[in-house]
């Protein structure tokens, strides 16, 4: 019988076989063993509530009991066919009865692939060339999307700034960064460069929200100046409500990219526009020189897609949103209440389905904007509420369908905790 191994030799065994001991996506310093609702436990036993939740995707927590009976059923059927299969055009048909600008659907394995065929797919259409996109703006791992993700320098805009070595300097001649919630400087640069294929928003830029009339603003620009609209809703598709950011703010976009909740937990991404731009995956229709070339291995896989559609429909009953933006609210609530009381200088940022705190007194805005006083504040924050048994990533926070009342007052008291080394740091750096 194999003996069970601790967290720390996990971790050991991990720095052999992987770069930074990790996979790239989260603090390699934690490995989580298990899953079950709306908890996570690491390799040492430690049991957490999860507002990580798999970065997203797991929005009615791990396990739930009847995406697991779909997955389980379609198992012994097949896992994946490099084919069409019934259960993958079942939710292409789910997706575009749920998001407006849908008529039909492309699917991929990751959100990043997603964002990368959209520029791919707009610059097809358009045959112009350049990318508008916003600093700070999060669309995956490709060389577009790598420039000015999580610049460390503030240059002027437009100038991209790359975030990865590996990418040459004709990626960067294709793009203009401009900064988030400012129209004006969207309309200038529209209005000098005549060659600007689509621009590509976050509709909730992490967790920064669109100042009112912002997103319908960049609507009636990109329609002025032939240009198309591409919102990343990898994050905010089926989150933000069941139709995502489109119903939510009310605008609707050229094309739009999906991921994390279509999936239900497994590996699967989607884009989707008018059958008119989404042509250009056809070749018979389009001739050769206009056709966009895409496939992948696993895209519409059918266990994927099964636990996709079984999230759908349980999403789709009647209350679950409001229950969702309920449990949202009340976690931050209770956070502001905390820190108000205590006197330290915050904002809650973001929407009720997604959001966390801003250790400053100003209003973020844009990614210049959304930053700490002090950096060290959150580190305390973030490090005192996993301490009690809050696992989050360090900027946002995922409210999920599975947490419990148990489950919300033991965040309450993780809180108050985490308040309480705030002020005492806080006391310390003003002391000296």
């Amino acid at each position: 019988m194999n003996r069970i191994h601790t967290q720390a030799e996990w971790i050991n065994r991990a720095r052999a076989v992987l770069p930074a001991a990790g996979f790239g996506n989260f603090d390699a310093s934690i490995v989580i063993a298990r899953g079950a609702g709306s908890r996570v436990w690491d390799e040492n036993g430690q049991e957490y509530v999860d507002y990580l939740i798999g970065s997203g995707p797991m929005l009615l927590g791990h396990g739930d009991p009847e995406v697991m009976e779909a997955v389980l059923e379609q198992l012994p059927q097949g896992m994946t066919f490099f084919a069409n299969n019934a259960r993958g055009i079942e939710l292409a048909e789910a997706i575009v009865d749920a998001v407006p600008c849908c008529e039909q659907v492309r699917f991929v394995t990751s959100g990043g692939e997603a964002d990368m065929y959209a520029l791919r797919l707009a610059r097809a259409f358009t045959g112009k060339s350049k990318i508008l996109k916003f600093e700070g703006g999060y669309h995956g791992m490709s060389a577009e999307a790598q420039m000015s993700l999580a610049p460390a320098r503030e240059v002027n805009f437009p100038t991209p700034v790359p975030d990865s070595a590996g990418i040459p300097q004709g990626v960067a001649d294709e793009m203009l960064i401009a900064p988030f919630n400012d129209l004006d400087a969207v309309a200038s640069l529209l209005a000098e460069h005549g060659d600007v294929a689509a621009l590509i928003v976050e509709p909730l830029q992490r967790i920064v929200p669109p100042r009112p009339g912002f997103l319908q603003g960049l609507r009636d620009l990109c329609d002025k100046h032939s240009v198309l609209l591409v919102f990343d809703e990898i994050v905010t598709g089926f989150r933000l409500a069941y139709g995502g950011a489109q119903e939510r703010y009310g605008v609707t976009p050229d094309i739009v990219t999906l991921g994390k909740i279509i999936g239900g937990g497994f590996p699967l991404a989607a884009l989707g526009a008018s059958a008119e731009i989404m042509s250009h995956f056809d070749k018979d229709a389009v001739g050769a020189e206009n056709w966009l070339m895409q496939l992948g291995t696993l895209s519409g896989n059918p266990i994927a897609a099964a636990a996709g559609l079984k999230t759908m429909e349980i999403l789709r009953r009647p209350g679950q949103y409001d229950r969702l933006r309920d449990i949202g609210q009340q976690l931050m609530n209770m956070q502001s209440e905390a820190l108000t009381q205590a006197g330290i200088g915050h904002r809650v940022c973001g929407d009720p389905t997604l959001f966390d705190i801003f250790f400053t007194p100003a209003e973020p805005v844009d990614y210049r904007s959304a930053k700490h006083r002090d950096p060290k504040l959150n580190e305390i924050w973030n490090a005192q509420l996993r301490a009690r048994g809050v696992f989050k990533s360090p900027g946002k926070l995922y409210p999920s369908l599975a947490l419990t009342p148990g489950d919300l007052e033991l965040t309450r008291e993780a809180v108050k905790h985490a308040t309480k080394a705030v002020v005492e740091y806080d006391a310390r750096s003003v002391a000296f």
